[in-house]
């Protein structure tokens, strides 16, 4: 009871300091995606629970853009591409967002379309993305009372053609295309029913034909769900698979095929949900594994050790000139909202929450600039105690359309300062854990 009136008293506390603490659709403030410009090499796009941060300074400086311009909200996280052209492409719920103007604004593909056209995806949750090495954008839906389809877009994500995988039953989770081979491409998908399944498709002509490959011998969760993780940048024959949820801790298995999906074995038993996989070259492969750390093969994926001394990362990713990028703790232990390395040993900061430099400055009329700008934009501002980039060698920021934003001084929770605020929020979750202990 005295632990229950503590946690109470904390709640009322927390409110009464005029919300300086910052949390988005009921999460804390977290990155947790990171996307590259695939030419670009000073462009990195960072998922968070409060919408998408954009940077084309190498991650010097980073401008805000939040959920309601790119479409969507709730505790959702989009799937981001980004084509050589720039064109952004997002997945929601309501179909697949795409911007042409650098995020300023977005549009929702074939929305055009009549609602019975077979192509049409608008208004279907789109909830698998990649862009082959020849630019088709290919995307899955996962709807539900609805037909589902693989499609792939030709022309940059303006209209979009079926490749034959049809299914009243299956929700397509994942999609992804062989860097090296543009015909190439896996699938998986989840089967709703009596027994639920689990598929993995693969084609070598582009979608004209399907083989169904084979999972024997995975492991699988209750619900059973695999997401084909990666695809060799070198290798096409080359994939690994994440079988969500299968391990008894809730946590997810790695597979790994070398031979197009014929067989897999099993690599890697997390212990929590595997956030990413990145073939950083033909020897080295990584896996975020969340606050449980980041794991390394040297070997090609065969085996896998624990990659000593990395965040705890959310995310990780490679740019196209090799150096990693992950999504790191913004407070304690680490430190970094968004952490590099080039030796995979020495992780610098590329950005905390308090280095935000502002919300991306778009021209009146459209939704980043009216409704993230000017009505959004100050309380999150006030909230992280946003002061811009703190490296002199970064580039100066982009300056609104209309004249500087009023920046706040103090410390926001999000700079893990040793403000009132800070305290109380640890105060406040180690009596949270103190509580779920006693109920266990």
């Amino acid at each position: 009871m005295v632990l229950r009136r503590l946690l109470i008293l904390c709640v009322v506390a927390l409110v009464s300091s005029g919300g300086d603490l910052a949390f988005a659709n009921g999460r804390a403030p977290i990155t947790n995606g990171v996307f590259f410009h695939p030419t670009d090499n000073n462009s990195i796009f960072i998922r968070t629970t409060f919408g998408v941060l954009i940077s084309h300074d190498n991650g010097c400086s980073f401008r805000w853009v939040c959920e309601q311009n790119v479409g969507y909200g709730g505790t959702f996280d989009p799937k981001y591409a980004i084509a050589a052209d720039g064109t952004i492409f997002a997945t929601t719920f309501e179909g697949l967002r795409v911007s042409r103007d650098g995020a300023c604004s977005f549009a929702t593909a074939t929305a055009e379309l009549a609602v019975d056209d077979p192509n049409r995806i608008a208004e279907m949750w789109v909830d698998a993305l990649d862009i082959g090495p020849t630019g088709d954008v290919w995307v899955a839906t996962a709807e539900v009372g609805k037909p589902n389809n693989v499609y792939r877009s030709s022309d940059n994500g303006v209209s979009f053609a079926s490749r034959n995988l049809l299914s009243p039953t299956i929700w397509w989770k994942s999609v992804r295309v062989a860097p090296t081979n543009p015909m190439r491409v896996y699938v998986s998908g989840y089967e709703v029913g009596k027994t639920p399944q689990t598929h993995l498709f693969v084609t070598t002509d582009g979608g004209e034909v399907w083989t169904e490959a084979s999972l024997a011998g995975m492991q699988f969760a209750s619900t059973p769900i695999v997401l084909v993780a990666a695809v060799s940048p070198t290798d096409p024959m080359v994939l690994f698979v994440i079988s969500v949820g299968a391990n008894a801790t809730l946590g997810d298995r790695l597979y790994r095929s070398i031979d197009g999906g014929a067989s897999f074995t099993e690599v890697l038993v997390a212990a929590s949900n595997i956030r990413d996989v990145v073939i950083r070259d033909a020897n080295t492969v990584l896996v975020a594994d969340g606050s449980d750390g980041t794991f390394q093969s040297i070997d090609g994926g065969a085996t896998f050790a624990p990659l000593v001394g990395s965040p705890q990362l959310e995310c990780l990713g490679k740019r196209p000139d090799g150096t990693v990028v992950g999504c790191g703790a913004n407070w304690e232990p680490d430190f970094k909202a968004v952490a590099t390395t080039g030796n995979l040993a020495d992780w610098n900061k590329a950005f905390r929450f308090v280095e935000l430099a502002g919300p991306l400055q778009c021209p009146d009329g459209t939704t980043q600039r009216d409704v993230c700008d000017q009505e959004l934009w100050p309380a999150l501002q006030q909230q992280f105690a946003s002061k811009g980039p703190t490296d002199p060698a970064c580039s100066v920021p982009q300056e609104p359309v209309d004249g500087p934003v009023e920046v706040t001084s103090g410390g926001g929770c999000c700079d893990a300062s040793n403000g009132p605020a800070t305290a109380m929020l640890f105060a406040c979750m180690t009596l949270i854990v103190l509580l779920r202990a006693r109920r266990r």
